[in-house]
C-alpha cells in the first residue's frame, strides 16, 4: 500500500473507527435494553443470554478467517461487504417477533461484525507503519470503545424509553451506509503479499470448541450439569481443542498461528484480553438487570448512571495508548488489573438501596481499568509480528476478545440463575455478590498475568520469534 499523507492517515483511523464504534454501540445499547426486551419477547434469563453470546459466538468463530480472507482477496473490499451485511442483520433484528428470530438474525449480525474489527485493525496497522504512530493510533481506537460505552447506554436507554428497544438496531443503518460510501472514497485496497490458503477444518474444530464450549455452561442447568447432551457439549469442546493443536501444527498456513503463541507477550495478551472482556460483559449483563430490575431505574436512568464509567475509559485509553508508545505495556496493564480487581470488590457490597456515590465509585474505578486495558492488548498482538499477515495477528487479539465476552455473559448469567431465590426483582443482590467476586478474579489474573508478560523473560521470547520469523 503506498505512503498516505498524514492527513489521509487521520481519516483512514476516523472510518475504522467509525465500524467499531456501531459495533460496540449496538453491545452497549442491547444491555440496557435486556429488560424491555425480556418483557415484550417472554424470554427467559437464558434467552437473554444467547441474545448476546449468539452474536459475539459467531463472531469469535469466524473473525480468524475473516481476517485472512481479508488478506488474501483485499481489506477494503471484505470491510465493506462487512459494512453490507451488518446493516441487513440490525435492519431484520429491529423487526425480530420472538427471541428466537431475534438471535437469528444476531447471527447474521456477527457475520458482518467479524468482518470489520479485524480487518479494520489491519488496515490501520498497514497505515500506521511507525511503531510510536501506530501505537497511539490503537490508543485513539480504543477509546472509540469508551466513546461507545459512553453513547451506547444513554443512546439506547433514551430509544427503549421513547421509542422502544427496537430502535437500538435500527440506528445502525445509516451509518453503515454512511461507512460503506466512505470507505469506497478514501481507504486504500491492500492485501498479503503472500495471502494464506483457506483453512476449512481448523474452522469447523474453531467452531465447535467456541460452540461446545459456551451452550454447555448456559445450558448446564436447565438441562442438567450431569446429562449426556452437556456431557456431550464438553466432551465436544476437549476433542476440538486437542484435535485442533495437533492438526494446526502441521499445516503450513493454519488458520490459528501456533508459532505466534511462542511468544510469551503475545500469549499473555490473548489470555489477558479472554479475563478483561470477560469482566467487561459480565459487568455490562449484571449492571443492567440491576439497576432496572433490582432498582426499579428506566432504561435512560441506567444508561445515565453509568456514563461516568464511560467516560473514564475515553479519558484513559488514549493515555493507555501513549503510555504503550512511550514506555512500553507493564504500567497500563498493572493499573488495568489492579483497578478491575477493586472494582468487582466495591461492586460486590452492592445492595437495593446503595447510594449513588458508592455505585459511581464502583464504575469510575472500572472505567479506567478498562480504559488502560485494550492498547497494550491490541500492540502486543501486532508488535513484531508480520506486516504481511496483520489481518491474521489482529483477528487472533480480537477473537480473544470476544471469547472472553461470551464466557463473561454466559457465567454471570449462569452463576446468576443458580443462585437465584425468587424473582429477580427481590433476590438479584444476594445471587448476583459471587458475580462480581469472579469479575474481581479476572482482574487479578489480568495483573498477574501483566506482570509476567512484561517481564525480561517474556521479551525474550518475542525476540526469538521475530528472529525465526
Amino acid at each position: 500500500m503506498p505512503e498516505l499523507s498524514h492527513r489521509r492517515r487521520l481519516l483512514v483511523l476516523a472510518i475504522c473507527c467509525m465500524s467499531l464504534l456501531i459495533v460496540s454501540l449496538d453491545v452497549t445499547a442491547l444491555n440496557v435494553a435486556l429488560p424491555s426486551m425480556q418483557r415484550d419477547l417472554h424470554a427467559t434469563t437464558s434467552g437473554l443470554q444467547w441474545t448476546i453470546d449468539a452474536y459475539t459466538l459467531v463472531l469469535a468463530s469466524l473473525l480468524m478467517v475473516s481476517g485472512s480472507t481479508a488478506d488474501r482477496v483485499g481489506r477494503r473490499r471484505t470491510f465493506q461487504a462487512g459494512l453490507v451485511l451488518f446493516g441487513v442483520g440490525s435492519l431484520l433484528c429491529g423487526f425480530a417477533s420472538s427471541i428466537d428470530l431475534l438471535i437469528a438474525f444476531r447471527v447474521l449480525q456477527a457475520v458482518g461484525g467479524s468482518m470489520l474489527n479485524p480487518v479494520a485493525m489491519s488496515i490501520i496497522t498497514n497505515t500506521f507503519t511507525n511503531p510510536r504512530e501506530r501505537a497511539q493510533a490503537i490508543g485513539v481506537w480504543g477509546g472509540v470503545v469508551g466513546l461507545s460505552m459512553a453513547v451506547g447506554p444513554v443512546v439506547g436507554g433514551a430509544l427503549v424509553d421513547a421509542a422502544g428497544w427496537r430502535f437500538i438496531f435500527w440506528i445502525n443503518v445509516p451509518v453503515t451506509v454512511a461507512a460503506v460510501l466512505m470507505t469506497a472514497l478514501f481507504v486504500p485496497e491492500s492485501r498479503a503479499a503472500v495471502p494464506r490458503r483457506m483453512d476449512p477444518v481448523g474452522q469447523i474444530l474453531v467452531v465447535l470448541l467456541l460452540g461446545g464450549l459456551t451452550y454447555g455452561i448456559i445450558e448446564g442447568r436447565t438441562a442438567g450439569w450431569g446429562s449426556p447432551l452437556i456431557i456431550g457439549c464438553f466432551a465436544v469442546c476437549v476433542a476440538a481443542a486437542v484435535t485442533l493443536v495437533y492438526y494446526e501444527r502441521r499445516r503450513e498456513e493454519p488458520l490459528l498461528e501456533p508459532r505466534f503463541f511462542r511468544s510469551a507477550p503475545f500469549s499473555g495478551a490473548t489470555l489477558i484480553a479472554v479475563c478483561g472482556f470477560s469482566a467487561l460483559s459480565g459487568f455490562l449483563f449484571l449492571n443492567s438487570l440491576y439497576l432496572q430490575s433490582a432498582r426499579g431505574f428506566t432504561a435512560l436512568h441506567a444508561g445515565l448512571l453509568t456514563l461516568p464509567m464511560a467516560a473514564m475509559t475515553v479519558v484513559f485509553a488514549p493515555i493507555s495508548g501513549w503510555l504503550v508508545g512511550h514506555r512500553g505495556p507493564r504500567v497500563p496493564l498493572v493499573v488495568a488489573g489492579t483497578m478491575l480487581t477493586a472494582s468487582g470488590l466495591i461492586l460486590s457490597r452492592l445492595g437495593t438501596s446503595t447510594s449513588t456515590g458508592q455505585l459511581l465509585i464502583g464504575y469510575l474505578v472500572f472505567g479506567l481499568g478498562f480504559g488502560m486495558l485494550n492498547a497494550p492488548i491490541t500492540n502486543a498482538a501486532v508488535s513484531g509480528m508480520p506486516r504481511s499477515q496483520a489481518g491474521v495477528a489482529a483477528a487472533i487479539a480480537s477473537t480473544s476478545r470476544q471469547v472472553g465476552a461470551s464466557l463473561g455473559v454466559a457465567i454471570a448469567g449462569t452463576v446468576l440463575t443458580a443462585r437465584l431465590v425468587g424473582p429477580l426483582e427481590t433476590g438479584f443482590v444476594d445471587a448476583a455478590r459471587l458475580c462480581w467476586y469472579i469479575i474481581a478474579g479476572c482482574g487479578a489474573l489480568v495483573l498477574i498475568l501483566g506482570l509476567i508478560t512484561t517481564s525480561a523473560w517474556a521479551r525474550r521470547t518475542a525476540d526469538a520469534l521475530v528472529k525465526t520469523g
